[in-house]
């Protein structure tokens, strides 16, 4: 099935569907520059599938391209950033 992400600024939150379901999201807060990913989810029905990765690796591409940077606020984000050092850069 066809993956696709969106980015939802008004509700502070990057989401990936697997077909038209719901299959995760990286919910962040954002003040003065600086996005603070605080919840990453999969959903059960989704897990083991690497959705964690795709979301985070798309909300940190598209931070990264709005000259933001970030902060490691959850656990799953903290981990990527650690095992991915392409993304060190944005960490403020």
């Amino acid at each position: 099935m066809a993956e696709r992400i969106e980015h939802k600024p008004e509700q502070s939150t990057f989401e990936i569907y697997v077909g038209d379901a719901l299959a995760g999201h990286a919910d962040y807060t954002e003040i003065s520059g600086v996005r603070t990913f605080d919840h990453t989810v999969t959903e059960p029905d989704f897990r083991g599938q690497g959705i964690a990765g795709k979301v985070v690796t798309a909300a940190l591409d598209a931070t990264r391209a709005e000259g933001l940077k970030i902060i490691a606020g959850c656990s799953y984000v903290e981990k990527f950033v650690a095992e991915n050092p392409e993304y060190k850069d944005l960490l403020a």
